[in-house]
């Protein structure tokens, strides 16, 4: 059976929270573990069996650095790889529908949908042999994960036949608690599904005509699959949920980012052992998973670790200390300086002495069911500790510390800060 996949990467107004990140590069490219953050769901699709085609969709304008990344991954993954672009946000069904005669050429048996804001060890293999175990050829599924009590609220929640595993019913962010089972945005399909899309489509169409608005066409192209179509096809006996064990977690906001780092730094250690750094006589202490792209020069004298990810060209001086963070390409972290839970971004600089410090915004250890929270940024008129963030191209004075704050990109900072956005 041919398959393909289809990875919903959004667009521009999308990576809000994940700013001052998301102005340099289109979110779903931003470096996680080392290498872009759809990279790992790519990687994951190349290793299906008969995979003929990955298809990206979204609504970013055609750009220098996502071709680069589709040329570049087209090579190393010998498949094709092709970018689709919306002409609006149309949603997580109306992408895939508007783009429907594309992912059916070849006549594919069954396609993935992933969206790309998620983290996970992505078990499509295991997701199709169950797919076939149903012996429901035009059965759907998704993936789900458990989430406690108060944190599935914050997610598509599923309540599924313990037996058979069929989706009774399903709640987008229910308003009260509905099931611990939670939607991880990651599906298997047949080509049927876009009749149900279909249903949906002329509904809306024939609500708008009623309207006489008109942008009706956007608008009725516009579906969510989660609200439309799968609240709509629970307890039908078609839509199914495979429950994984495997690690998930959302990357919403940039301090999700350092959680995801560290969720793949680890899983290296069963499928990319190659990517992660080993402790040697002469080189940097290196303590847990940490991640050095080939490129960077990094001090004898410094101490990495646990998750850390360097990036491509990046300076790291003498008695360095880093700690559960990113440091992004082309950034120098002079003698000493010491940099915890933090993202530093491109090009940026950080003085001798210098201490970039930031609150870890991790799911609570204890639980194993736990979700990392989607911190709003302020809470009661202060803004909420979390991740330190330094926006590309900021200069650190020596001598300093910068505590659970947020720099905006190209500044030149001449002080210590704490619990600030500096514009």
């Amino acid at each position: 059976m041919v398959l393909k996949a289809v990875i919903l990467i959004g667009g521009p107004q999308k990576g809000t929270r994940f700013r001052p990140l998301s102005f340099e590069v289109p979110k779903p490219l931003f470096p996680v573990a080392g290498v872009p953050m759809i990279q790992h769901h790519i990687e994951a699709c190349t290793k299906v069996p008969n995979m003929k085609e990955i298809l990206l969709i979204g609504f970013y304008q055609p750009n220098e650095a996502l071709n680069r990344f589709l040329v570049s991954a087209q090579q190393e993954f010998k498949m094709p790889i092709r970018y689709l672009q919306e002409y609006a946000a149309l949603g997580t069904g109306g992408g895939i529908y508007h783009f429907r005669d594309q992912i059916l050429s070849g006549n594919p048996g069954a396609f993935f949908v992933l969206n790309a804001d998620v983290c996970s060890e992505f078990p499509l293999e295991e997701m199709l042999t169950f797919h076939q175990e149903r012996g429901n050829p035009d059965a759907f599924l998704m993936l789900g994960t458990t989430a406690n009590r108060k944190q599935s609220l914050n997610y598509g929640c599923i309540v599924a036949n313990a037996d058979s595993h069929e989706v009774l019913h399903y709640v987008e962010k229910p308003s009260t608690f509905v099931s611990e089972l939670i939607n991880c945005g990651i599906y298997l399909f047949t080509p049927a599904i876009f009749q149900h899309i279909g249903a949906v489509f002329r509904r809306n169409q024939q609500e708008l005509l009623l309207e006489e608005n008109a942008n009706g066409w956007q608008r009725a192209e516009a579906i969510r699959l989660e609200q439309d179509v799968f609240t709509a096809l629970a307890g039908q006996g078609c839509l199914f949920a495979f429950k994984t064990e495997g690690f998930w977690s959302q990357i919403k906001s940039a301090g999700s980012a350092i959680y995801a780092n560290r969720l793949y730094l680890s899983r290296y250690n069963q499928c990319h052992p190659e990517r992660l750094a080993q402790n040697h006589p002469d080189g940097s202490t290196i303590r847990g998973n940490v991640y050095i792209h080939p490129t960077a020069s990094v001090d004898a004298t410094a101490v990495l670790g646990p998750n850390v990810s360097i990036g491509k060209g990046v300076t790291i001086g003498a008695g360095v200390r880093v700690r559960e963070s990113i440091i992004l390409h082309g950034a120098s972290l002079q003698d000493h300086t010491c940099v915890l839970n933090s993202i530093v971004g491109w090009d940026s600089t950080i003085g001798r002495w210098a201490r970039v410090e930031g609150t870890p915004s991790d799911p609570n250890p204890n639980d194993p069911y736990a979700k990392i929270d989607s911190e709003t940024l302020f809470r009661d008129g202060r803004l909420t500790p979390s991740i330190t963030i330094l926006g590309c191209n900021v200069t650190i004075p020596a001598e300093v510390v910068i505590l659970n704050s947020i720099v905006l990109p190209h500044k030149e900072l001449s002080r210590s800060f704490k619990n600030q956005i500096i514009l």
